[in-house]
């Protein structure tokens, strides 16, 4: 039998997704009562990293050890992969000595193909085309501070990246409206608009589409790889930034979300991101709770 592989939220039904999301946060509440729970007992996770992390690295490598298993760091300049192994290859052996594979990486491509040729489980932990694992941190932040996502507005201020791309997947699966508010020439995959029209909406104006958000969520405007464009894209980006004005014209309790690291002053105001009320803590701490019970789904459900 083929392995269950979490290349994109698409990979979940809504069903699956909806009761992974549920299953984070009674993980969470296990965790917090200092209860044992190993259900990954001497497995092992394999993490391949090509692109830097921290929230990644440090959330699957302690979700794993709290599951009584192990996690190897792989970095692209200690494998062979790195010195450009075929990834048919290196996912035929490494598949063949852990119990799942995590990849960091630039193309998407690259985890497709590994995934084709791993006898494992392959999870993306993020490509230059998708971040599903933060949606569902994301998600599961929701869905505590607010409970169901269903129907609510919420809208994306800023490049049309990644994460931009999960969030329509998202507004599929959990049956919300998205509203996107990027300058021209930064519009997410057209492709996936067109396929999901009747809950994605693309401006090009933040205050526009901030009216009446339940949720507004962003993320830098220059990701890893683009550092040579910040200059131009922080002249692009003027009048994205998520700041108190921005906020105002959302719902009175509307949520702010950021996958960090942020960089304070450009995409969202200090004001906004350490506000009292800020999720954006228990978001980067729901990266654990999420991962785990996506690695008990991909693992321990056959």
């Amino acid at each position: 039998m083929s392995p269950r592989h979490f290349l994109t939220l698409k990979d979940l039904s809504s069903a699956e997704l909806k009761q992974l999301l549920s299953r984070a946060s009674e993980l969470k509440k296990i965790h917090r009562e200092g209860a044992l729970y190993e259900p990954l007992k001497n497995r092992v996770l394999g993490m391949i990293f090509e692109k830097s992390s921290t929230r990644t690295r440090v959330s699957f490598e302690s979700g794993m050890a709290q599951f009584g298993g192990h996690a190897l760091f792989l970095s692209s300049r200690d494998t062979q992969l790195g010195r450009g192994e075929p990834v048919e290859d290196s996912a035929r052996v490494i598949s063949s000595m852990v119990d799942a594979v995590m990849i960091r990486t630039f193309e998407h491509s690259l985890v497709e193909t590994f995934a084709k040729y791993s006898s494992v489980p392959v999870i993306n932990a993020l490509t230059d085309d998708y971040h599903p694992c933060q949606l569902l941190a994301d998600m599961q932040t929701y869905q505590e501070h607010r409970g169901s996502i269903e129907g609510k507005k919420v809208v994306w201020v800023g490049d049309g990246n990644n994460m931009c791309n999960s969030y329509i997947n998202a507004a599929a699966l959990l049956d919300f409206q998205l509203v996107i508010a990027c300058p021209k020439g930064y519009e997410p995959n057209p492709e996936l608009v067109a396929e999901h029209k009747d809950r994605v909406t693309v401006l090009h104006n933040a205050k526009d589409a901030a009216k009446d958000a339940d949720l507004i969520a962003t993320d830098v405007f220059a990701s890893m790889g683009q550092e040579d464009e910040q200059e131009q894209r922080l002249k692009d980006f003027d009048g994205f930034q998520v700041n108190t004005e921005l906020m105002s014209l959302a719902h009175q309790d509307a949520l702010f979300m950021h996958c960090l690291p942020a960089h304070r002053g450009e995409e969202v105001s200090a004001e906004v991101l350490d506000h009292p009320d800020s999720v954006v803590w228990d978001e980067a701490e729901n990266r654990l709770h999420a991962q785990k019970a996506l690695l008990e789904f991909l693992l321990c459900h056959k």
